[in-house]
């Protein structure tokens, strides 16, 4: 897989260089040290819930991305998705809705291949989304204000993560993410660890995992904490154009009502196989596709603009074809979480892996 794929040191080595630790966290290194890696990360999990230690959540993301890094290495190279299932799917907005309580692989999969993608109420709790929503705004804070001062900022709201060899996040990554309204989420150890585990605690882990075959892995740098104005300018685009050969998923989770009072996504909900015509239009992208091919490829279906209310999550694969869904006349930003959950066995080089 090329020169992206290197083992980084082991846990016995980690502990030398940081001699005072946590005690779960030396034990969660000593189950790391034993082969027993998602023992050390779940016990870290139980730990952390209700207690916001901010050394044990930086140990999270630390042990969750060496875990990625094994994965990748390894390499599942037999992946297969689930049968569809034979379901009579709710439609809200055109869009193919179930409960958490209804989620499985096979129910995925079909709507994927039917609808292009998959709504999920209720995922997370509104009270936490909005706990999350509010932390994004601080997050942006003390970004700029350690950009100035070049402080550490002890409640880890924001820290950025330093993947290890050969793995980097470049700066200008960065950069884009932030002049899109955007902060990464594992650059906010504090956010990252209760995304992931309200993730886990609805089930979504299992059926990412059961719809692709193989257990997860997150990308350091398409794992994004978004505000998106109302101003901001949508484009209409297919992952998959930019990402490569890859097997994957995107778990989109609402922080806060949308599609009305908030910009929301404008979507093409059929299923898509191959990548549409890129477009012409003047300062777009390469991978931008007009207004006028993505109303081809909607048909007699139509574009739509979902509503979502915080907790509510959108899944979908590389193929759907989609765009910021904004109105300079919205009273509100949208605060949301964009996280792209790959397959190992076909994961970008260019990312820096962190296991689900």
């Amino acid at each position: 897989m090329g020169i992206f794929r290197r083992k980084d040191r082991g846990a016995a080595a980690v502990a030398e260089a940081e001699p005072e630790l946590n005690p779960v966290v030396e034990e969660a290194r000593a189950l790391e040290a034993d082969g027993r890696i998602f023992d050390g990360i779940d016990l870290l999990t139980r730990t952390n819930r209700g207690s916001g230690n901010v050394e044990i959540e930086r140990e999270i993301i630390a042990m969750r991305h060496r875990a990625g890094a094994e994965m990748v290495e390894a390499g599942d190279q037999h992946p297969v998705h689930p049968e569809p299932a034979d379901y009579d799917f709710r439609l809200e907005d055109k869009v193919p809705t179930v409960t958490p309580a209804e989620l499985t692989p096979e129910i995925l999969r079909a709507a994927i291949l039917k609808y292009g993608c998959l709504k999920v109420t209720g995922v997370m709790d509104e009270a936490t989304a909005k706990s999350l929503a509010d932390d994004i705004d601080h997050a942006f804070e003390i970004r700029q204000r350690l950009s100035d001062a070049k402080e550490v900022d002890p409640t880890r709201i924001y820290e950025e993560f330093a993947p290890n060899e050969p793995y980097q996040v470049q700066y200008v990554e960065r950069h884009w993410v932030a002049l899109a309204g955007g902060v990464l989420a594992a650059d906010s150890p504090k956010m990252f660890f209760e995304m992931v585990d309200s993730l886990e605690q609805a089930g979504v882990r299992d059926v990412v995992e059961g719809y692709l075959g193989e257990r997860a892995a997150i990308s350091a740098q398409k794992c994004t904490l978004r505000k998106a104005d109302p101003s901001v300018k949508g484009g209409w685009h297919q992952d998959g154009k930019f990402l490569g050969d890859v097997r994957a998923l995107n778990v989109w989770l609402s922080l806060s009502r949308c599609g009305d009072v908030a910009p929301s996504m404008d979507i093409v909900p059929v299923r898509i196989d191959e990548f549409v015509a890129a477009g012409v239009n003047e300062g777009d992208l390469h991978y931008q596709v007009t207004d006028e091919t993505a109303a081809e490829a909607a048909g007699e279906t139509g574009i739509v603009r979902p509503i979502f209310n915080p907790g509510d999550v959108l899944l979908f694969d590389e193929m759907f074809l989609h765009q910021t869904g904004s109105d300079p006349s919205m009273p509100n930003p949208r605060y949301a979480i964009e996280s792209w959950f790959f397959g190992p066995s076909a994961f970008p080089e260019e990312y820096a892996p962190i296991a689900f």
